[in-house]
């Protein structure tokens, strides 16, 4: 499912347009990206909770030539799956 099939079946449940629907997702990915470059976590309850967590720097490979490079640390989100998420699937 994509953005689009994601607008359209919100829309069809609820009943709005979907230009409402799409308003709708935006605010939610964009209070979540909000919430999450601030640092704090976001739980939704049934579905999981979105954190940020560091990833320290490390040596790679790359594939190509076989030569070592390094890989600067960063910091990546992260996804758990509630409990009711996890059993539905």
């Amino acid at each position: 499912m994509n953005k689009a099939d994601l607008i359209a079946k919100v829309a069809d449940e609820t009943g709005i347009t979907k230009t409402q629907a799409n308003a709708a997702i935006d605010v939610l990915t964009e209070s979540i990206t909000k919430t999450l470059k601030g640092g704090g976590k976001v739980t939704l309850v049934g579905f999981g909770t979105f954190s940020v967590s560091k990833r320290s720097a490390r040596n790679g490979r790359n594939p190509k030539t076989g030569e070592t490079i390094k890989i600067k640390a960063k910091k990546v989100a992260r996804f758990k799956a509630g409990k009711e998420l996890a059993e539905r699937i």
